[in-house]
């Protein structure tokens, strides 16, 4: 076995053994196989990104075995790992081994301790599946496995109604994004011929297929437009985007870990990989490319705004994830796929502390995770607070720690597109800079500044122990030095091996000449946030509660989401209920009982009553009707 497949391997090794031979080997020994597996994963992913994303950058290819063959319909199960594939490879297998030794400690009081780590590695399996694919179909087949992974995780406390609700309800939003997903798919091989990836690339590149394709009631439409809209309504579901983001803050129902994992470092960056990887056909649709940034854009403001009014320590990060996911789109919809994926880096490192950070403050208030009942814990648990601020400073893009490089490069680059969506975008950028900061520091302040709201648990509050400390810390140097060494990607050709680009879509390469105002314009709105945070929880602690009475519509409008969960349940929940409702009234009730099952049976008794009552047994009544009976035939015959 090559070492390339043994990255991808090795976690599925792990979780087969903690899965299917827990009971047997006992917790210790599943969760070290789990382990096992992640530590050699992660330690070949760091030689592989040696060699491609630091060396030459030269691209690995390998054909493992033929998956499918039927008639011209032929997929193989292969490896392709480029500077792109690199570095997720890094993010998936790097941060999950580090979540699962955090586990460890965090998990410790459950019972089902084997299924939880079979759980992770089963995800860190279809994860790399995902991202280490060399065709739309092994891609598909990772996009679903960490979608299965995903509700199995959401949901692991299944004797907890909220839990299986958050798993069904993310269940089925991604549905909604994998059809979408899927059709284009289906439309790649119903136009190109073929599911692998350069020869599709190739294909687009040099302009050999039809230019338009007939599409449901739309009639012709353009074909790359069509293809990329498609994909990207996969990207909307899986990675959180406005009008499919309603499944995010629910799966915080799932243990902390699986909120760092799944939905900060890793599954909800596969929509990003995956529109940075199908780059040379959505190069060719400025339409497409159009739709990215405006849903980038719009997903990053709105999730920050959500974000200002959240009390669950845990939601203020989800909607936070959710915004910088947006960041990450518009960065790619103005071509600036570089600096999109190194925010995507970033993001992992600085994003998975805050989460698990959080899990720390969580497991030392005694599973609390409303920030009105903390305060003052900066005192109990310093060194939390230490690496809780460190993430909090990485993400509002304090000078030289992980977020102010990537982020800024994103801001930069929208602004140099020059484009009306580029500007839209920047402006959207801005905005949710300020409140980033904001619910940044607000969750700073209420969690560890302050006097103490609840004084039986503060008294009980302790630091977490070191197999989930640990871990911490590794993610704090991530989130002060990614930035640094991770600068190079942004540079101009360091993805040229995996990203194409049309002619004028330069706004990366034209970020470095952007106004001087326009590079200080972050760190102005930084300490703006800041500011703000400040006044309102420290120095005026009473003033929230004044303003959220003062704009009580506006404070109910940002608590509720902006309402889109009750709309989703009127137009479609509560309308499947109808539906439901009518056709089992209707349907099984009225039709299938009433006239089909109950019906006949209640015919055969009214017809076997009537029977029975000619069946008297009375001689003669038979007598009778033999006289009848005859008479009827000598009146028939004569």
């Amino acid at each position: 076995m090559s070492a390339n497949l043994l990255i991808l391997t090795a976690p599925l090794a792990g979780a087969l053994i903690a899965g299917l031979l827990g009971r047997i080997i006992g917790t210790r020994a599943a969760i070290g196989a789990t382990i096992a597996g992640m530590v050699i994963s992660a330690w070949l992913a760091i030689q592989v990104f040696m060699e491609v994303a630091v060396g030459d950058g030269q691209v690995i290819r390998e054909e493992i075995f033929s998956w499918i063959v039927s008639g011209g319909f032929q997929v193989h199960f292969g490896i392709l790992i480029d500077r792109i594939t690199a570095i997720m490879l890094i993010v998936v297998s790097g941060i999950s081994t580090l979540i699962h030794i955090y586990s460890i400690g965090y998990m410790a009081e459950d019972p089902d301790e084997p299924r939880f780590f079979s759980y992770l590695s089963l995800f860190t399996f279809a994860m790399l599946a995902l991202v280490m694919a060399d065709n739309f179909l092994q891609l598909f087949f990772g996009w679903e496995g960490v979608g299965l992974a995903s509700y199995l995780l959401i949901g692991f406390w299944y004797r907890k109604e909220s839990a299986c609700n958050a798993a069904i309800k993310a269940f089925l939003v991604n549905r909604v994004g994998d059809f979408g997903f899927a059709l284009g798919i289906f439309t790649i091989f119903m136009i190109f011929g073929t599911l692998d990836y350069d020869r599709v690339f190739e294909m687009a590149g040099k302009g050999t297929f039809p230019p338009t394709v007939d599409f449901l009631m739309f009639g012709p439409v353009d074909t790359l437009t069509l293809i990329c809209l498609l994909l990207f309504v996969g990207a909307m579901g899986k990675s959180a985007q406005f009008l499919l983001h309603t499944w995010l803050p629910d799966a915080m129902e799932g243990p902390t870990p699986v909120s760092a994992l799944i939905h900060a470092a890793t599954m909800v960056t596969a929509g990003v990989f995956m529109v940075c990887r199908a780059s040379p056909l959505f190069e060719l649709s400025t339409t497409a490319l159009g739709v990215v940034t405006v849903v980038g854009a719009v997903t990053a403001f709105f999730a920050a705004s959500v974000g200002l009014v959240q009390n669950d320590i845990k939601k203020v990060i989800a909607y936070s994830t959710c915004s910088q996911l947006g960041y990450m789109f518009f960065a790619a919809g103005v071509s600036a796929y570089a600096a999109s994926m190194f925010h995507l880096m970033t993001h992992a490192f600085f994003k998975a502390l805050l989460f698990l950070s959080a899990g720390a403050v969580i497991h030392a208030m005694h599973h609390e995770q409303d920030m009105r009942r903390m305060g003052g814990l900066a005192r109990k648990i310093p060194m939390t607070y230490a690496v809780m601020m460190i993430g909090t400073l990485a993400l509002t893009g304090f000078p030289f720690l992980a977020g102010f490089y990537s982020k800024d490069a994103i801001l930069e680059s929208a602004f140099a597109a020059h484009t009306a969506v580029g500007t839209f975008a920047w402006l959207m950028g801005m905005m949710a800079a300020v409140l980033t900061t904001f619910y940044s520091f607000r969750l700073v302040f209420m969690t560890f500044h302050g006097k103490p709201a609840d004084h039986h648990a503060y008294d009980h509050a302790h630091e977490a122990p070191w197999s989930m400390r640990g871990p911490l810390l590794l993610l704090a140097v991530g989130a002060v030095f990614a930035g640094m060494l991770g600068a190079p990607m942004i540079e101009a050709g360091w993805f040229a091996s995996a990203v194409v680009l049309a002619p004028g879509h330069d706004a990366l390469a034209h970020a470095h000449h952007v106004p001087l105002w326009v590079k200080w314009l972050p760190f102005a709105a930084f300490l703006v946030g800041l500011g703000m945070a400040w006044l309102m929880y420290v120095r005026l602690p009473t003033l929230p509660g004044i303003m959220a009475e003062t704009f009580r519509r506006s404070h109910r409008f940002l608590a509720n989401a902006w309402y889109f969960d009750r709309l989703y349940d009127w137009m479609f929940v509560n309308m499947a209920k109808k539906i439901g409702e009518g056709l089992w009234r209707t349907g099984d009730e009225t039709i299938i009982d009433g006239y089909g099952v109950n019906g006949v049976a209640a015919t055969c008794v009214r017809i076997a009553g009537w029977l029975r009552s000619v069946q008297s047994g009375y001689v003669y009544h038979y007598a009778f009707v033999m006289v009848i009976g005859v008479l009827v035939l000598v009146t028939v015959y004569t």
